[in-house]
């Protein structure tokens, strides 16, 4: 029995790894076309590459559930048309048993997923976005647009471009009077923290006096401020980069603060239901290859999967923006679309055996 758990599990994890290589590969370089439209300044071509390859972990985040769909589809069926799952079934080994030998490769790349949606993915989409936000010039050009705005008492602050090792770069800080006048403006190039301040770098102050402005230039200055390389982080990036962990604390105090908190909460249950979202997706696989498309040939499984899979995806991105406009929990947007796949696909099993 272990060695047919093996070799179960080896083609299904092989037909996986193909899958995953041609998902991404093919979302590599449609990433790479839709980048072209970006080059701008230091931004070449080359940076645009450089730029997808750095977000490869997410890439590869976001389709492990597809891939594991296909794959199962392709391994499964591959042993469907050779007649092993027909040998197996006819040795006395049970469907549920069959199951669980998929599942065992399945299990890994869900690990492999959570790994890399808690470590790399929060880690690597910063360094990418910075890096293109540096290289374009956004460090030199005050965009509301783009960067990060933050108030602190009767401060204004705004920066371009934030890299995750704590480095700031085009710093613009606006300070106001008790009767909403501008009292003084300053730029630095770039800040880097240091426990509790950020020292500034090629700072350039203007202070308002009068009817006189007077600028002054210094190489360095200490900035003390409540902001921290974390929360900048956590305000910064887009939610479905962020870890579980600071997701879930984010997104409770946003709303001790009484501020919306529904995308944070959707990506948090998005996130933490992922590996329920392949294990539904991939009981479907199975249960189509025992079950309707038993007979079907190979390219009409993979087409059938390619439609399951883009039908769950649908629902979950319809969803998701309907849980924010009409108030009903997110966790219901992202939980909806995998009962009704494990509840398809328990009932598709339990006819086949």
């Amino acid at each position: 029995m272990r060695r047919l758990s093996r070799h179960v599990g080896i083609t299904v994890l092989f037909s996986i790894l193909t899958v995953l290589l041609v998902v991404v590969s093919l979302d590599v370089m449609s990433a790479i076309i839709d980048g072209v439209g970006d080059i701008k300044g230091d931004f070449s071509f080359a940076e645009v590459v450089v730029y997808v390859l750095t977000t490869l972990p997410g890439r590869l985040y976001q389709n492990i559930p597809f891939a594991a769909l296909i794959g199962c589809l392709i391994g499964l069926g591959s042993l469907a048309s050779n007649s092993e799952l027909v040998v197996m079934r006819a040795s006395g080994v049970s469907l549920l048993r069959i199951v669980s030998f998929v599942l065992k490769p399945v299990i890994a790349f869900i690990v492999v997923g959570v790994l890399l949606g808690e470590f790399a993915v929060p880690y690597t989409d910063q360094l990418a976005e910075g890096r293109k936000a540096l290289l374009q010039g956004r460090q030199d050009n005050m965009a509301s647009a783009s960067g990060l705005w933050n108030r602190e008492g009767q401060e204004f602050v705004h920066v371009n471009v934030i890299l995750p090792n704590g480095q700031l770069y085009g710093v613009f800080r606006y300070r106001f009077d008790d009767q909403r006048e501008v009292e003084q403006v300053s730029f630095a190039e770039r800040a880097s923290y240091h426990d509790s301040y950020w020292q500034e770098s090629d700072v350039v102050t203007t202070r308002f006096e009068d009817d006189r402005a007077v600028t002054e230039q210094t190489s360095s200055r200490r900035w003390y401020s409540g902001l921290s390389p974390d929360l900048l982080r956590l305000v910064l990036m887009e939610p479905e980069s962020l870890p579980i962990i600071d997701l879930f604390h984010y997104a409770n105090y946003l709303q001790d603060q009484g501020q919306s908190a529904g995308k944070h909460w959707l990506a948090f249950w998005g996130k933490l239901l992922q590996p329920l979202t392949t294990v539904g997706l991939v009981l479907i696989a199975v249960s189509f290859v025992f079950g309707p498309l038993r007979e079907a040939t190979m390219g009409f499984r993979i087409f059938a999967g390619v439609v399951v899979g883009i039908v769950f995806s649908t629902s979950q991105q319809m969803l998701g923006p309907a849980s924010l406009v009409y108030g009903f929990s997110p966790l219901w947007a992202v939980l909806v679309p995998i009962a009704v796949s494990v509840v398809i696909g328990a009932l598709l099993l339990r006819r086949a055996a």
